[in-house]
């Protein structure tokens, strides 16, 4: 049972470490930031597991771990305000080719950042953007203001 309170304790501070961090961090690591992943999940299984090394133990650690990813994920489909809570909201980043600069401060991102995924989207200057969006995952979506929308009439599934 020991392993198991463990487990739990220690899948709560890494998800609020991690929901520290913020989505931009999540969602481009550095080769540095990996490699702290990796160092962490090693010190995480250490302080779950401590010198057991039993197969029992690594069982009831990873399933102590699934059961909370799994209510997570429920709780998040079923309750829309726990969502926002445990997910976090996309962010409007860039508004009709202007860059919101409080929202990209909040989220510890540089202009050059959304250049640089703009520009990995295509688009050469922000002037075509007519919405940026920081989505839950840390990554970008954009919307142009070339984007075609099919006349009502076309909406056909054949």
């Amino acid at each position: 049972m020991d392993i198991v309170i463990r487990a739990a304790i220690v899948y709560v501070f890494v998800y609020l470490v991690l929901r520290a961090l913020g989505k931009r961090e999540l969602g481009e690591l550095t080769a540095f930031e990996l490699v702290l992943l990796f160092i962490v999940g090693d010190l995480v299984q250490q302080s779950i597991t401590q010198d057991d090394k039993s197969i029992t133990a690594a069982v009831l650690a990873i399933s102590t771990i699934a059961v909370f990813i799994v209510v997570q994920s429920y709780v998040a489909f079923k309750f829309r305000p726990a969502q926002r809570v445990l997910e976090g909201e996309p962010v409007v980043v860039v508004h009709h080719g202007e860059v919101i600069e409080p929202a990209i401060r909040r989220q510890r991102m540089t202009v050059d950042e959304i250049h640089q995924s703009a520009r990995t989207e295509g688009i050469a200057d922000l002037a075509e953007i007519e919405i940026a969006i920081l989505e839950t995952d840390g990554k970008l979506s954009f919307i142009t203001e070339d984007h075609r929308r099919l006349p009502k009439d076309e909406h056909r599934f054949d």
